[in-house]
């Protein structure tokens, strides 16, 4: 399977973020590419940020069509 272009990734990502947003511990929403064992892939996806793995429930494996990768980050003021 073809990697999603990244523009084409972002428009998805663009329609369905306020959405996201809205769940709770939601903390944020890009695009940008798999990482495997700490190296990126050719794979581009949406990768949705929360504060708790647990809080990712309800956040789909895809959109149209884009996998969605859900990653545990907590943000502080630095």
């Amino acid at each position: 399977m073809e990697p999603v272009p990244v523009e084409q990734a972002t428009e998805i990502k663009t329609r369905h973020e306020q959405e996201w947003l809205k769940r709770p511990g939601v903390t944020g929403v890009d695009v940008g590419y798999r990482m495997v064992n700490g190296k990126p892939t050719k794979d581009v996806v949406i990768r949705v940020y929360v504060q708790h793995a647990s809080k990712a429930s309800g956040i789909p494996a895809q959109a149209e069509g884009v996998p969605i990768v859900v990653i545990e980050r907590r943000y502080g003021l630095q």
